[in-house]
Order: structure tokens, then C-alpha cells, then sequence
């Protein structure tokens, strides 16, 4: 039996999806189904000594101090050797942005903006830069939720 022939034979699923849809529109359905990716995603981690894989998901911010790269998770912080334009390249399409020259911060994880300062959802502030400032508040703003 093919996936198709599934989907037709279960009314539960069939009559979730129409709700949903009804809902939230294809654009909600199509935001479910990214999200629900991008919590699937991993990301590499390693330095000299180490590998880690972390759950994009939960990855709140970057910082770099020279080529060291801090990673921060809600238990955990990683450490990385790089750039944080690489790092940028790698995390934009799941929702992460420059908030200043050295900090990458997930959009996501961002429970408030304040003049120049972010809090998170773990309570964390970090400073934008002016340069920067504009840039977040539009991303986040184009960000959608259901």
C-alpha cells in the first residue's frame, strides 16, 4: 500500500489535516511542517579534543571572542574553533540572524526586544548593534507563528 492510498484509508488524519488547514491556511501547514524540520536538524560541534551534535532547535546564540566560537544551548555551552560568517551560512535557513559583529542569536529563541537589547526565552539579554538593530526587528517581525 502506498503512502497515497494510506492517507485515504485513515479519516482521523484526513479529518486533523482539513481542521488544521481551516485553521491555519497552507501557510500554516507549510510553517508546521518547516518547523517541524528544522527541530529534526543537527549541528556539528567540534574543536580539537571533541564532536558534539546538537539539536539545531536547541541552540539559543553564538558569540566569538577572536576565532573561538561559544555555542549556547539552554544546559549546555560548546566550544568551536571558526568564523561566525561560516557559522551564519550554516544556521540562517533555520531562523538565526547577526545581532552584532560578534553574536549570532536564534530568532526562535528571541521572547522580547527592548531598544538595543534581547532578552530571551531563557531569560539571557544580549546587546544588538546599532548596525544590526533594524535587521533583527524586520526578521523577527516576518517571522510567522501560528
Amino acid at each position: 500500500m502506498n503512502l497515497t492510498q494510506k492517507f485515504s484509508n485513515n479519516q482521523i488524519l484526513q479529518d486533523n489535516l482539513t481542521s488544521f488547514i481551516q485553521q491555519y491556511g497552507i501557510s500554516g501547514l507549510e510553517q508546521a511542517l518547516q518547523l517541524y524540520r528544522d527541530t529534526h536538524q543537527s549541528y556539528l560541534c567540534k574543536n580539537r579534543t571533541s564532536i558534539s551534535q546538537i539539536n539545531i532547535y536547541d541552540i539559543y546564540y553564538l558569540e566569538i571572542h577572536g576565532h573561538n566560537i561559544d555555542v549556547y544551548t539552554e544546559h549546555e555551552s560548546y566550544h568551536k574553533y571558526g568564523t561566525l560568517n561560516k557559522e551564519l551560512e550554516i544556521l540562517f535557513p533555520f531562523g538565526f540572524i547577526k545581532c552584532s559583529q560578534n553574536c549570532i542569536v536564534s530568532l526562535n529563541k528571541i521572547k522580547t526586544i527592548k531598544n538595543s537589547d534581547i532578552t530571551l526565552t531563557n531569560s539571557v539579554q544580549l546587546h544588538m548593534s546599532r548596525k544590526y538593530t533594524p535587521l533583527v526587528i524586520i526578521a523577527l517581525s516576518q517571522r510567522k507563528t501560528f
